[in-house]
């Protein structure tokens, strides 16, 4: 049975893709009002813009611009502000560091923080694992669409199996030589 993207939503499941989502010939506003095209009362969008403005600065400094002209971490940040305008209950994030400068992915990684507290659930696909693990109450490792490690973050981070899961090896492998703190795997951040 297939569940239409509307249905979805009004479940309280929102998406931030890995790739740029918005609306580029578009102003910053109209692409953050998008994320409420559910949302019938004028009111309640307004009061969510308010909050979302205060919450990610950019949307009030660059309203008025296409979305097209802001830097990539300046359109993540924006994408996150309109996924909130519904005020999801589950947030699945793709990838949302891909291709960030480390000041922009600081500020990726405290909205998704900040999101967490406010007891929103978020599911995150991430490639920085480290921060992904250090910031995640439960935590699971694939490999070709096998799982191969779960627990909370801290454990799996701290399972000597990730260093050879990524690595490019397997767990049958790794359990054949002892995991080895390889300037390899220092240089991955793992």
């Amino acid at each position: 049975m297939a569940v239409e993207p509307r249905q979805i939503l009004r479940l309280g499941v929102v998406q931030v893709p890995q790739n740029h989502s918005l609306f580029r010939e578009m102003s910053v506003q109209l692409n953050v009002e998008l994320g409420a095209f559910l949302v019938k009362d004028r009111k309640v969008i307004n009061e969510r813009m308010d909050h979302v403005r205060e919450l990610f600065p950019i949307v009030a400094e660059r309203a008025k611009d296409k979305a097209g002209s802001l830097s990539g971490g300046q359109q993540r940040l924006v994408e996150f502000a309109r996924c909130l305008m519904l005020e999801p209950e589950l947030v699945v994030l793709d990838e949302p560091s891909m291709g960030l400068d480390p000041k922009t992915l600081r500020s990726v990684f405290n909205t998704i923080k900040m999101m967490t507290s406010a007891g929103r659930t978020v599911l995150l696909v991430e490639q920085n694992a480290r921060q992904a693990l250090r910031m995640s109450s439960f935590a699971v490792v694939l490999e070709n669409g096998q799982v191969r490690l779960s627990g909370t973050g801290h454990d799996v981070l701290n399972n000597p199996e990730i260093g050879a899961l990524y690595l490019g090896g397997t767990i049958e492998e790794s359990s054949s030589t002892p995991w080895k703190d390889t300037s390899e795997s220092r240089r991955m951040g793992i």
